[in-house]
């Protein structure tokens, strides 16, 4: 168990409880998983797209599901059952420890971190945010980066409203950025 979801349990939980808005444990938000998701341009060569697949691999602690073209479109140079992405759902203690080194490795890593955005609410309990660079994340060597790649970070949670999401993600650590203008 790891030092977040222990704390979860211990502090933050009894703490959501008290406060007087659930009548039931069972109404109380937790977080139920965390997706990690890397669109990867189909410009790139295989072996391009093998080290983003490896290197997401290497952030999140579990192989990534490779997500293939649904139709042609020939704008885009894109076919039918062409990779173009990675995917990662994590649960559990994978979970815990993905957000423990989001939170206390990855973030303060961003070049002028001023806090993540409050705007990524989506009004259902799920929050989102996009990273422009894989390499703030301590596992990825900077050398060995060919190209710089981009990636989504979804965590979804059973509270109901945006307020409930906040408070949640806000007492497990999220450095949320005091204005809605942080980058």
């Amino acid at each position: 168990m790891s030092i977040l979801q222990d704390k979860y349990r211990k502090e933050i939980a009894p703490q959501l409880k008290k406060s007087g808005a659930y009548a039931n444990v069972m109404q109380i938000p937790r977080l139920t998983k965390v997706v990690l998701n890397m669109g990867i341009n189909t410009a790139v060569d295989k072996d391009t797209f093998k080290l983003h697949v490896e290197e997401l691999a290497l952030i999140s602690g579990q192989r990534p599901q490779i997500r293939k073209s649904t139709k042609s479109i020939a704008n885009f140079k894109l076919r039918e059952g062409q990779p173009i992405g990675a995917r990662v759902t994590l649960r559990g203690a994978r979970m815990y420890e993905f957000l423990e080194r989001l939170i206390h490795a990855a973030l303060p890593r961003i070049r002028d971190f001023r806090g993540i955005p409050l705007r990524g609410f989506d009004g259902h309990g799920c929050y989102s945010l996009g990273m422009k660079e894989q390499t703030i994340f301590p596992e990825i060597d900077p050398d060995r980066v060919k190209r710089v790649q981009g990636m989504d970070i979804t965590l979804v949670t059973t509270a109901k409203t945006n307020e409930e999401t906040r408070e949640l993600l806000k007492a497990l650590g999220m450095p949320f950025a005091t204005t809605s203008k942080a980058a």
